[in-house]
């Protein structure tokens, strides 16, 4: 009889690891957002397969298809037909941010978990929709920023909140952005909806505004800005005559303080953050470097350090990954940088920004 349960207990037990070492059936929802390429060109890893994209533009299609020689069967014109055939459980979404609302409502009926490019939705009535599918259907909706597999923003939030090495925070300054999509190459299809005020909310302010707005409200682990304040400008209005290239968004809680720099007149690409504390400061540097100054609020002479990372181990280091490991129940997302509750707070933020730079008055939340 033991024997017997010994032999039970062993083939559950091999059964259950067979499940979660089977890789992620992940279906990819258009090919218009640049950063499709990040999915296509991946190296195979075991932990995801794409088994099917939907893109409407079938010469799009084939063209990338093609350049990362994946098989042309792949292909289906639309979402509805892709998982009718291929059962995907995950799927990603790489269209314009104004689609992903329809993604998730055809995903989430059907229990398949989404993940979307930044931002989550163009506005907090598409939000509003989604987180509510997403709670009804019991799927993960996640949002993928480059900036979430930074090493540099891992350890600053365990010098702050792990070790306490900054005290409470005070102000943070986030840069990011380019020359501009056009400047920097980016596609047609790309360029047809992230210069379109209803596909993509707006230009820089939301293109790149969103990233300080994601990194802000997960350093304070989730807490809704007092006001939002907001200045946009048409620096090149011959280029992106119908949004603006810069932006400068301003955010303030009970005692801190972020300013967030979004702008398509960069004259480098750049994503750093700097984060002033009570005793010492952060400055992020991109993905590994970072330098640091601390001392105990008290001392002057502090000196400032430059510290290498190496990178961030898997599944932290990859979003299709770490989607995967979430799916799996290895990961809960719950106020990361990735989680609906710190993304639909992003939303808010961003749709105060557009609000306040036209009336030119701060916008409470």
């Amino acid at each position: 009889m033991k024997t017997l349960k010994l032999i039970l207990f062993c083939c559950v037990f091999l059964l259950t690891n067979l499940m979660y070492a089977k890789p992620l059936r992940l279906g990819i929802a258009g090919f218009t957002h640049d950063h499709v390429h990040q999915i296509l060109g991946r190296p195979a890893k075991g932990d995801v397969e794409i088994v099917g994209v939907a893109e409407p533009n079938r010469e799009l299609a084939m063209r990338y298809l093609k350049r990362y020689n994946l098989p042309e069967n792949l292909w289906y014109p639309t979402l509805e037909a892709m998982i009718a055939a291929t059962k995907p459980e995950a799927v990603c979404a790489f269209n314009s941010i104004f689609e992903h609302k329809q993604v998730v409502e055809i995903c989430a009926p059907k229990g398949i978990h989404v993940m979307v490019e930044k931002p989550l939705a163009v506005n907090t009535a598409h939000a509003k929709v989604m987180v509510a599918l997403a709670k009804k259907h019991n799927i993960q909706l996640l949002t993928n920023f480059e900036t979430t597999w930074y090493s540099s923003h891992q350890v600053a939030y365990d010098l702050i909140y792990g070790k306490n090495a900054l005290g409470d925070i005070r102000k943070v300054v986030v840069h990011d952005g380019h020359k501009g999509p056009k400047e920097i190459g980016c596609s047609q299809e790309f360029l047809s909806w992230l210069t379109d005020p209803v596909m993509n909310g707006g230009g820089a302010v939301i293109d790149f505004g969103c990233y300080g707005a994601n990194l802000m409200t997960w350093l304070m682990k989730g807490e809704r800005p007092l006001t939002v304040t907001a200045v946009t400008q048409q620096m090149k209005p011959d280029v992106y005559p119908k949004v603006d290239d810069e932006a400068t968004i301003i955010l303030t809680y009970p005692k801190s303080q972020a300013i967030i720099q979004a702008s398509w007149n960069w004259p480098f690409d750049r994503k750093d953050m700097e984060i002033y504390g009570q005793k010492g400061y952060v400055v992020c540097d991109r993905t590994l470097q970072m330098r640091t100054r601390l001392g105990d609020g008290v001392k002057r002479d502090a000196v400032e350090e430059k510290r290498e990372l190496t990178k961030l181990s898997a599944p932290y280091d990859d979003p299709f990954s770490y989607f995967a490991a979430v799916i799996k129940g290895e990961i809960k997302p719950e106020k990361d940088l990735s989680s609906l509750e710190v993304n639909q707070i992003v939303v808010e933020i961003l749709e105060a920004a557009v609000q306040s730079a036209k009336t030119g008055k701060a916008v409470k939340l």
